[in-house]
């Protein structure tokens, strides 16, 4: 049931966002949908695919094992359910910003990470695109945390949701009206603030780590709020991976493995 329904929204909002990416695209593409969504959509179903065999809905699971065993923060204080829930929601979130931080700067993490940054484009589909070692690692991250925070399992399914919906969102080939986009900045990630992180330009590269809520990047001073090209023109990707030979499919697999290259 956990699963179903993760599975159910995630369609549900990739599709929303592919419709709204072909009737108004901020940026022209340089690759066809079809060639990048092959290898973008690929790497998803393979990760599903490991993740059904290895430790899948491990974070749910753990958070009811928690319960059961009452294990963790919330589990032994006297804290409400919505408020369990509201502080298991906010500190997960501030988690997967450390998540992300140390995967820019330890450099065995940035081996995996750099899967993510090696697309040419931006779209809703780049925001699946993660090497399976990372998916692997970012799910027993989570699993600790949880049991940690004795967060609740309704809390984990509702972070889960939430968490790959703005993925799908901020990583959109779209653009907000620009009052819209300035005030829903201050509470979530958007688009045109998530681009800036997947310039080709290190010190952008190295800002705007949200993937959730914006809060985080102003309060540990990552944040970038202008790139220093327009949001149309802004380079993405790695410059040491320009040569699209070498973001294949199994190319990108073998990524992790190879020596690493200049950013």
């Amino acid at each position: 049931m956990e699963v179903m329904l993760r599975f159910g929204v995630f369609i549900g909002i990739l599709l929303l966002m592919a419709i709204w990416e072909a009737l108004s695209p901020t940026r022209h593409l340089s690759l066809p949908r079809s060639q990048r969504w092959a290898i973008n959509l690929g790497l998803a179903a393979l990760n599903v695919g490991v993740m059904r065999i290895s430790i899948g809905a491990a974070a749910w699971l753990g958070a009811n094992w928690a319960v059961e065993q009452q294990l963790g923060l919330f589990n032994n204080l006297p804290v409400a359910d919505w408020l369990n829930i509201s502080l298991s929601l906010l500190l997960l979130d501030l988690a997967i910003y450390a998540q992300h931080v140390a995967a820019h700067r330890w450099q065995w993490f940035w081996r995996l990470h750099q899967v993510h940054h090696s697309d040419l484009d931006f779209d809703t589909t780049t925001a699946v695109r993660f090497h399976p070692l990372e998916i692997m690692l970012s799910m027993a991250y989570k699993v600790l945390l949880v049991v940690a925070l004795g967060a609740d399992p309704t809390a984990v399914i509702a972070f889960e949701i939430i968490l790959n919906g703005c993925a799908l969102f901020n990583h959109g080939n779209v653009s907000l009206p620009p009052l819209l986009e300035r005030i829903l900045r201050y509470l979530l990630v958007t688009p045109d603030m998530h681009r800036i992180h997947h310039s080709a330009r290190q010190a952008e590269t190295d800002s705007n780590y949200g993937f959730s809520l914006s809060c985080w990047d102003r309060l540990f001073q990552t944040y970038c709020h202008q790139s220093q090209q327009p949001q149309t023109e802004i380079a993405i990707g790695l410059n040491g991976f320009r040569d699209r030979q070498e973001l294949a499919f199994f190319q990108l697999l073998a990524m992790p493995f190879r020596p690493l290259r200049k950013r």
